[in-house]
């Protein structure tokens, strides 16, 4: 049977955090729940530490100072050895019955990520009470879709199911909230399979309050995927920078090009100045994304022999992922 592990970041969830893991524990009874404290001031830690010793089962509270649901789950894929990993929030909006439909496209190979689609139902539209994060999860995903010739529908959601092979080869660069966006462009970019599963949501129970800022996480969120795309599809970005200086040069230099087919003169020497800068930044930044294609096309083929040769599974035993 395959060794499940329940990854939990919690950052001041003591309103919620006992009743999630009591959801799990029944639906997932032989699983490791591991619950990743993220430097909590409001006791979390402790009430899941009580929490697991009632329900019973394998489960570990483990700590991460550094702030960002990012380092939280970082800490977990780094320590945690499984052959299927769940990652699921700890405010009770993904119930975990629901949770358990993504297991199936995992464990018989068919994905190596399922994800929990809150959108196609239409659940995620009527319990969530913040409007700019709908039309937020809407440009996301118009956004990754377009850039990388995708046709996912929920780009952001907390709910997912990973087998092992992704967990281990995924490097996690970013530090907060904007984790799902960099995993589902990795998942993207290197090939693996994506599965979406429609899911039902709730929204957070009175008392418990979102960590999220609708703007400077949305902002985060966005920076992430321009740089994914500076990183992995550099022709596309500098193509489109060079695309840019060259209008931006021939805006410039159509003046001068005139005052000289007149005059047989150039007056706005300045002017002709800045084209041929601007016209120069263009051929230069073509050159830079032909250079960088090529690259990330070198950086994806050591990424496929990566992957043919893994190296052996690692088992910790249960008290070296355990910390105060």
């Amino acid at each position: 049977m395959a060794e499940t592990a329940i990854i939990i970041p919690a950052y001041n969830e003591a309103a919620t955090i006992g009743d999630t893991l009591a959801q799990f524990r029944a639906e997932f009874a032989e699983a490791r729940i591991v619950v990743v404290d993220n430097n909590s001031s409001d006791g979390t830690g402790e009430l899941a530490r009580g929490a697991l010793a009632r329900l019973g089962g394998d489960g570990v509270v483990m700590s991460e100072p550094r702030q960002g649901k990012a380092n939280a789950v970082r800490r977990a894929f780094r320590e945690i050895d499984a052959d299927i990993f769940i990652l699921v929030d700890a405010d009770m909006t993904y119930p975990a019955r629901e949770v358990k439909k993504l297991l199936g496209p995992v464990l018989n190979g068919s994905a190596d990520m399922a994800v929990g689609d809150r959108l196609s139902g239409g659940h995620y539209g009527r319990e969530n009470k913040r409007p700019f994060h709908n039309f937020g999860n809407a440009l996301v995903g118009f956004l990754v879709n377009r850039l990388f010739g995708a046709k996912l529908r929920d780009i952001m959601s907390g709910a997912r199911v990973f087998s092992r092979t992704f967990v281990k080869n995924y490097p996690i660069l970013c530090s907060g909230f904007e984790i799902e966006t960099e995993m589902t462009l990795h998942a993207l970019d290197k090939r693996f399979a994506i599965v979406e599963i429609p899911i039902e949501y709730k929204d957070r129970p009175a008392g418990s309050f979102s960590k999220l800022n609708t703007f400077s996480d949305g902002a985060r969120v966005i920076k992430t995927i321009f740089s994914i795309l500076k990183n992995y599809r550099p022709f596309l970005f500098f193509s489109g920078c060079a695309a840019v200086f060259s209008v931006l040069g021939l805006v410039a230099g159509l003046p001068p090009i005139i005052e000289f087919m007149r005059f047989h003169y150039v007056y706005k020497v300045p002017l002709a100045i800045l084209a041929t800068g601007l016209m120069i930044f263009s051929l230069l930044c073509f050159s830079v994304g032909l250079i960088l294609d090529t690259i990330a096309k070198i950086h994806r083929h050591d990424y496929e022999l990566k992957l043919l040769n893994p190296p052996p599974p690692l088992r910790l035993p249960p008290s070296t992922a355990e910390h105060k």
